[in-house]
């Protein structure tokens, strides 16, 4: 049998990638069709031709299914997308913009009203079933607002979503008012109400965005109200009595590890239903009671795995069969293995580009890293190029902001697209690509006070560069980051110590859900198609996660977002600005973002992941295509 090969271009040069990936892109898709036929003459012969794929992913799903209030890791991302379906609104890329999804919403209107507010009114389908037989209505849709808009939730150690534009999002955190923004005239008529005061807005329909969630599971003995003024939680049985809506209530309904709807979410909306977890895998089976997406496209996959997968292992299972799907490979010398073998093996593969990246973050509010200059001498003193060759390869792209090359704005501002009228010559040569230069960073040290200790390290106040960065474990990164920053740091009189932990527990100190003890973290982040950085910052001006205190960055992600809707190149402009400035301070060093890789039997048919992106969306329209015996 002849093998075949990927021919990888150079990984000399990262700025000028552009025509590189698309020769990649090209030569993949050649091997694919040669795979294709291949897979014909040579079926896979170990797989269960059985109503079942085993789906692996390299990160570890935390368990947290329900919302992002909690975290965001990848692959818990992929599993909501399976249980929680009927968001009102869907992402239109070739429009460059957010409008309804006609599956959940059959007739809508917008108006505004005399103070300048924009008011949208939604008619909903009558056909949107929870997965116990039960009608989902407006009310439903309701009580989501008013749940993860909650004050309530941050004593529970979620973060509340922030819709500050929903017309009474103030007066309902602080005031515990009816939430004005929100009505339910009828059970299929939800009216939602963008307070004038923050508008324009570009993504302005994206503020709308909602998916329905159980109250009957997360806060039984609760109801929603609508008064005219706006909805409210209410007691069924005693509207007056002490409220049943309380943070130990949902400790209990959400939190609990074995049953909670966190972990355990028991009626659904979306394409599968969570059948069992045990906190490594989840497995589900379709719900009956799905009306199928906004392209017409049912699951006709019977019963879902979802599992960790070893980037030492998962090729080797996969030719074994023990995996149908491998999603979202990253790590260079595991993809090359998969390109060695699956051709001929009865696989196909398809590469897609990730809307997320690589970095590292610092813990601002550690004396250690609070100053722009620390940071910015860790950022010459990283060989953020090689880091991404010794990790990503050919399939990385070495990234100077805070954006994912799946991007449209990126894309834009790279050449990847036609760049929208008023969008010429919006590029990202303004961006500073920090590379290895310790003189530089001994430069800025001395020049912001920091000076050699007899120990050899820099020193101000009292304060010594001697820091410590956590990345996941199983992640083979540390060889690169010791051999391309640690050793060069060492030189110019910082020391950092590397330690590996579960990428449960380095996620819960990065979203400080537990006191962090290092001044640096290892990881990576995708961003939903709504980019709003605004939102992110803390009452006190800080970036969460980071802790930053930086009003020029608040201030340009708030002229992101204040661009009108439609005005793409005004919004180019400024999130051009934005990354400049992201660029200057650091709050994060960006180190690559990349193309993700899935490998998956031949016998998967219209997995296309590469136009839906996440593998949990492709897979609603895919199937298993065995031959017959």
């Amino acid at each position: 049998m002849e093998r075949f090969f990927l021919n990888l271009p150079s990984a000399a040069s990262r700025r000028g990638h552009s025509d590189d990936k698309r020769r990649l892109h090209t030569r993949l898709c050649a091997l694919m069709a040669a795979a294709a036929l291949l897979a014909v003459l040579f079926p896979t012969a170990s797989l269960a031709q059985e109503d079942r794929l085993v789906v692996g992913n390299p990160t570890p799903m935390r368990g947290e299914f329900f919302t992002e209030l909690w975290g965001d890791a990848t692959s818990d991302i992929d599993v909501r997308q399976l249980l929680h379906g009927y968001d009102l609104i869907m992402w239109d890329a070739e429009g460059i913009r957010f409008t309804v999804d006609p599956t959940v919403v059959v007739d809508w209107s917008w108006e505004e009203n005399k103070a300048g507010d924009h008011v949208f009114t939604f008619i909903l389908s009558d056909e949107l079933i929870w997965s116990d037989g039960e009608q989902i209505t407006a009310w439903d849709y309701a009580f989501s607002y008013l749940f993860c808009l909650s004050p309530v939730l941050e004593e529970i150690g979620a973060r509340p979503l922030r819709i500050e534009p929903l017309a009474g999002y103030r007066e309902y955190i602080e005031e515990g008012a009816p939430l004005y923004g929100v009505q339910v005239p009828s059970d299929d008529t939800l009216v939602l109400t963008l307070d004038h005061e923050y508008l324009p807005f570009f993504y302005e329909m994206g503020l709308l965005r909602c998916n329905p969630y159980p109250i009957s599971v997360i806060a039984p003995g609760v109801e929603v109200r609508d008064d005219g003024e706006g909805v409210f939680l209410c007691n069924i049985e005693d509207p007056d009595g002490e409220p049943l809506f309380t943070a130990d209530l949902l400790r209990k309904t959400v939190l609990d590890p074995e049953t909670g709807y966190m972990s355990h979410p028991s009626v659904v909306s979306g394409p599968y239903m969570l059948t069992s977890w045990d906190g490594v895998t989840a497995e589900f089976e379709i719900n009956p009671f799905y009306k199928g997406n906004a392209e017409g496209e049912y699951p006709s996959i019977a019963r879902l795995t979802y599992t960790l997968a070893e980037n030492d292992t998962m090729i080797d299972e996969l030719v074994a069969g023990e995996f149908g799907l491998l999603n979202k490979v990253t790590r260079m010398d595991t993809i090359m293995d998969g390109l060695e073998r699956m051709y001929g093996e009865g696989y196909s593969v398809t590469d897609y580009p990730r809307t997320g990246l690589f970095f590292l973050s610092f813990a601002c509010e550690k004396p250690t890293v609070t100053s722009a200059a620390v940071r910015k001498a860790i950022a010459w003193c990283m060989d953020r190029d090689q880091l991404t060759a010794d990790y990503a390869g050919d399939f990385g792209v070495c990234v100077d902001g805070w954006y994912g090359i799946g991007q449209w704005m990126y894309q834009i501002a790279s050449g990847e697209i036609a760049a929208p009228k008023g969008c010429e010559g919006i590029g990202l040569d303004s961006l500073v690509h920090y590379e290895p230069d310790p003189d530089s960073a001994a430069y800025i040290l001395e020049e912001d006070g920091w000076f050699l200790n007899a120990d050899g390290l820099r020193e101000k106040d009292g304060v010594v560069l001697d820091l410590k960065l956590l990345y996941p474990e199983g992640n083979n990164i540390a060889v690169s980051l010791q051999e391309n920053m640690i050793d060069i740091l060492q030189e110019v009189g910082i020391r950092i110590t590397m330690e590996a932990i579960p990428m449960a527990d380095l996620l819960s100190q990065w979203y400080q859900q537990e006191e962090r003890e290092a001044d640096m973290f290892c990881l990576g982040s995708n961003f939903y198609p709504v980019f709003e950085p605004s939102v992110h910052f803390k009452a006190d001006g800080s970036w969460a996660y980071t802790n930053l205190v930086d009003k020029k960055l608040y201030d340009a992600a708030v002229a992101m977002r204040t661009t009108q809707p439609g005005d793409v190149a005004g919004y180019m402009q400024n999130w051009l600005k934005f990354q400049e400035r992201f660029n200057d301070i650091l709050p994060m060093i960006p180190i690559y973002g990349n193309y993700y890789v899935d490998f998956y039997t031949s016998y998967l048919a219209n997995y296309r992941v590469e136009v839906r992106m996440t593998w949990s969306d492709a897979i609603v329209g895919a199937w298993l295509d065995w031959p017959e015996e």
